[in-house]
């Protein structure tokens, strides 16, 4: 027997759209697809470690910042590093 899902009012919204048929399937889809699968790959590989020295309070405010977003602190600094180097992210000076 399967469990109902428990949806809030956007999640509501997306499945009648849905059902509706108000979606659309984009052009070149299998292109778009791979292209964001081979993103998320390459994003998600992690192939070295580093080790650094951060103040406590520095620590403290990332961790309260990684908890806000949902996910350990360690995938926070990286996501935040990665955004960085990539341009998707700019430093305020």
């Amino acid at each position: 027997m399967k469990k109902a899902l428990a949806l809030d009012k956007e999640e509501l919204q997306i499945l009648e759209d849905f059902e509706r048929g108000d979606f659309k399937r984009i052009p070149n889809f299998q292109t778009e697809k791979k292209a964001l699968e081979d993103s998320a790959r390459n994003m998600l590989q992690k192939d070295r470690r580093i080790n650094i020295r951060i103040s406590s309070r520095d620590l403290e405010r990332i961790q309260m910042k990684a908890a806000r977003e949902g996910m350990p602190y360690q995938t926070y600094i990286s996501s935040t590093l990665h955004k960085l180097v990539s341009g998707r992210l700019e430093e305020k000076v």
